[in-house]
């Protein structure tokens, strides 16, 4: 697994706001030149992004995304499946929105959602998880097999953080809509989610599709 970097690798090194400014500017810009390579080339990336709630993944997503084409840029963020959704194979909701030629597609959550809150939380059984950790890696090869370059980052934070941030998404009023029931009671269950991470980790980080953590 690619090395791990997390917050606290930054308390002593935080960027000042003109340094933030001018590194974010410059990586857009090769963001930019990357989606005009996958363009002209038909290429097909996706990027899913995972982590603790709080990690950060609505700002990531939107950084990434804020000079991109919006045309051949797609963010997928799914809700809850519905019960003719619940009833068919795990990943045949996924499957639709995995890029076409020249597009890049970015999950905000994905189908590891099995893995992490459906687990903590009981919404599926021992035996749909045992068989998603079964399925996810044949899955995966073959999309990867279909031409497409498949990323996966999982966005890490300390637990004095995640309290920090859950609770501004309280206060302030632009940010009340990331709050929810989910996210409450997922704070309660730190010990659970970070085994449910390492277990993920240990079946699911792959040879051809690896975690980033960060």
């Amino acid at each position: 697994m690619s090395k791990k970097h997390d917050d606290s690798d930054l308390e002593n090194d935080t960027p000042d706001e003109d340094d933030y400014k001018k590194t974010l500017r410059a990586l857009q810009i090769e963001l930019v030149k990357l989606q005009s390579h996958v363009i002209q080339n038909n290429e097909k990336i996706l990027v899913l992004f995972e982590g603790r709630d709080g990690g950060g993944k609505d700002g990531m997503i939107k950084r990434v995304t804020e000079h991109l084409s919006p045309r051949e840029t797609r963010v997928v963020a799914l809700g809850k499946p519905s019960e003719r959704e619940a009833s068919g194979w795990y990943f045949q909701r996924y499957a639709p929105h995995l890029p076409y030629a020249q597009e890049i597609v970015l999950f905000n959550r994905s189908w590891y959602n099995r893995a992490g809150v459906e687990r903590v939380m009981g919404f599926c059984t021992k035996a749909e998880v045992e068989a998603f950790i079964t399925q996810v890696p044949l899955f995966e090869q073959a999309v990867i097999g279909s031409g497409v370059h498949l990323l996966k980052y999982y966005l890490d934070i300390s637990k004095a953080e995640q309290k920090k941030r859950l609770k501004q998404r309280r206060t302030d009023p632009l940010k009340q809509w990331k709050l929810s029931p989910i996210d409450v009671a997922s704070f309660g269950k730190w010990d659970q989610y970070t085994q449910a991470k390492e277990e993920m980790f240990f079946h699911t980080d792959t040879p051809d599709a690896p975690w980033t953590v960060i």
